[in-house]
Order: structure tokens, then C-alpha cells, then sequence
């Protein structure tokens, strides 16, 4: 056998192990180029969110306004870019407090079991027995809605999926190996959470919170729309739709502009998150 043939085989093989998902480079294309527009969005925005030109009130898209303007005479493409900002904090801060409690609660339900399992998973399932708009309307009316308080109650609303979601991995993983020798060795239990269960458990819980940051920014648009969320003169994307309703007919853009928006931002998402999935769980990993 040539010299060529054996180095040919060498040289494909990393190639092969590089090969990135289509998904992480699509979303996560999108999700960067999301992240540059809502760090930039003061930068980029041709006018101040807030500015009002009341004799171009409801122009349509031209070179002077690219996304036309509302009722008020306000910029939609610079509101656009800076509700992002807003949406992305809401998205995020929402899902960090939902693995912050999430999290801790599905693995210690799974690594113990029995009684102190039962105890948890059923105070999340009284949780989850509310419709979960009602539940964070219930929240948001004990005290003035603002954009931090509106992600901690999504917050707390996401926590239960994410802590079934652990819990079912780290019944899984109570069978291997290296978690019984781990506590035949008598390691305690902040070292058994931690250190045994919690990086096993990321591969999954990468696409559950890719999936909790999207359903965050949809519920926080809802909450904003019936205004409950963020609010006026804020410029949120579901209070820009909501705002948009009543000239629908006659300017369609104020709508259409951050509804598009929207679709875009969960799309990316979605699809960085499987995309990571992918690339992260040796078992799919194994099937590429």
C-alpha cells in the first residue's frame, strides 16, 4: 500500500470529527448577528426610540425611515433595535432563574429519591396544574409590572420543566457506573450533584433552556401585548404589536416589522440549541 493511501485516510478523519451541524451554524449565525444588533442598537438606530415626528406619522418604509413610523411619528426600525435589547434580557434572565431553581431541585429529586423525590415533584405539579399565562398574570398583579419582575415570574413559571427535565436524566445516570463508584467511595452529596451528575446533565439542559429563553421572549411579547409587561414608551416588541393593531389596515409595518423580528430571534434560538444538542451528546454525535 502507497504512502498516499495511508495518510489520505489520516487526514479525512479530523475532518469528519470538525463537521458542524447545519442547525448550530444556521442559529447560531442568527443568534450572533441578534446579539451585534442589541449591543450596537444605540450605535446602529438612526433616531432616539423615543424621538417623535409628528408630520411623518405613519410614513411608510423609505431610505429616511426603513421600517416606516407608528402613530406617534416614532421610528419602528430604531424601537425595533432597541427592543431587542430588551427581549434578549427578558429571554435570559427569565432562564437563568429558571435553572437557578430548576436545576438544584430535579437533580437532588433524582440523586435522592423516595420521599424527598414525592415532596418535590409534587409542588411542581401543583405548579404546573396553572395555565401558565395565568400564573404569571397572578404574580406580575401583587406588585407594578416591570421588565425584571416580568422575567422572575417566567422565571419561576419555567422552573418546574426544567427540574422533571434533570430529575429524568439523573435517574438515568443514578445506574452508571462512575456514580456507584462515586458513592461507594462515600463522596457527599454537594460532590455527587455537582461533580458526578451536573456536567452529564448539560447536553440536555442546553436545549431545554434554549427552549425556556424562547418561550420567555414569546410570554414576555403576550404580557407586554395585554399590557402586563413592559411599559409605555418602552419599546418592547409585544407592545409595539399591540400598539399596531388599530392601523393594521393603513400601516401594516408597525406590526409586521417586530413580529418578523420575533420569528426570527426564536428560530435562531431554537436551532443554535439543537445544533449544540447535537454537537455535545455523544450519542448523536455517534450517529453523524
Amino acid at each position: 500500500m502507497s504512502d498516499a493511501a495511508i495518510i489520505a485516510p489520516a487526514m479525512a478523519a479530523p475532518r469528519r470529527r470538525l463537521r458542524l451541524p447545519w442547525p448550530l451554524l444556521v442559529g447560531g449565525a442568527i443568534v450572533l448577528a441578534l446579539l451585534i444588533t442589541a449591543a450596537l442598537a444605540q450605535v446602529i438606530a438612526p433616531y432616539p426610540f423615543d424621538e417623535m415626528h409628528i408630520r411623518d406619522r405613519l410614513t411608510g418604509p423609505s431610505l429616511r425611515f426603513l421600517a416606516g413610523t407608528d402613530e406617534y411619528g416614532r421610528d419602528v426600525f430604531s424601537r425595533l433595535l432597541i427592543g431587542s435589547q430588551l427581549s434578549l434580557v427578558l429571554g435570559v434572565s427569565a432562564t437563568l432563574v429558571s435553572l437557578g431553581i430548576g436545576v438544584p431541585l430535579g437533580l437532588l429529586a433524582g440523586y435522592r429519591r423516595g420521599v424527598t423525590d414525592e415532596l418535590i415533584m409534587r409542588v411542581l405539579d401543583v405548579l404546573l396544574a396553572f395555565p401558565p399565562i395565568m400564573l404569571v398574570l397572578l404574580i406580575l398583579a401583587i406588585t407594578p409590572p416591570s421588565l425584571m419582575k416580568t422575567a422572575i415570574a417566567i422565571g419561576v413559571l419555567s422552573a418546574p420543566p426544567i427540574a422533571r427535565v434533570t430529575r429524568s436524566v439523573a435517574l438515568d445516570l443514578m445506574s452508571q457506573e462512575f456514580v456507584e463508584a462515586a458513592r461507594a467511595r462515600g463522596e457527599r452529596l454537594l460532590y455527587m450533584l455537582g461533580r458526578e451528575l451536573l456536567p452529564n446533565v448539560w447536553p440536555v439542559l442546553i436545549v431545554e433552556a434554549s427552549l425556556r429563553v424562547v418561550f420567555a421572549i414569546l410570554l414576555g411579547a403576550v404580557l407586554s401585548f395585554l399590557g402586563f409587561g413592559v411599559q409605555p414608551p418602552e419599546a418592547d416588541w409585544g407592545l409595539m404589536i399591540s400598539n399596531g393593531r388599530a392601523f393594521v389596515d393603513e400601516a401594516p409595518w408597525i406590526s409586521l416589522a417586530p413580529g418578523v423580528a420575533m420569528a426570527l430571534t426564536v428560530i435562531g434560538i431554537s436551532l443554535l440549541g439543537d445544533g449544540l444538542r447535537d454537537l455535545l451528546d455523544p450519542k448523536l454525535r455517534g450517529r453523524r
